[in-house]
């Protein structure tokens, strides 16, 4: 009977030990604009653009799509999103972005970056933005 007991007693603290195991942890992960570029050739990541739709049609990084950080329906649009493909983002200069990025950590994306100095950082190291023709 201790046996037993013993046995059910061991299983329950195994079982209990594992179920506790916390789930893996997303973190935002802060890119240069040439990481970016080497990152877009490598994976397959979702490249959204958090600034204003005006400001999207002055210049915008290739395959990218305009989520506006400041519109009302933001958060519904960011549910669109498939939470387990790496996903980046980026804006003027880093940070409608930042923000953008831990309000992605916390919906539970799998893989964030953020694009550091935003586009402008980009334009500037000679990389090219496309136009709404």
């Amino acid at each position: 009977m201790k046996k037993k007991v013993l046995l059910m007693y061991c299983f329950a603290l195994f079982a209990f030990a594992f179920s506790c195991k916390e789930a893996p942890q997303s973190e935002v992960i802060m890119v240069s604009a040439e990481e970016m570029q080497e990152l877009l050739e490598l994976e397959d990541i979702q490249l959204v653009d958090v600034r204003t739709p005006e400001e999207y049609e002055t210049g915008f990084i290739e395959h990218s799509q305009n989520i506006d950080y400041m519109s009302p329906t933001f958060d519904e649009d960011l549910t669109k999103l498939d939470k387990t493909k790496p996903i980046m983002v980026y804006c003027k200069s880093g940070g409608r972005s930042g923000k953008c990025s831990k309000k992605l950590k916390d919906a539970g994306f799998i893989k964030v970056y953020d694009l550091e100095g935003g586009i402008t950082k980009w334009e500037f190291e000679g990389n090219e933005i496309k136009t709404i023709q």
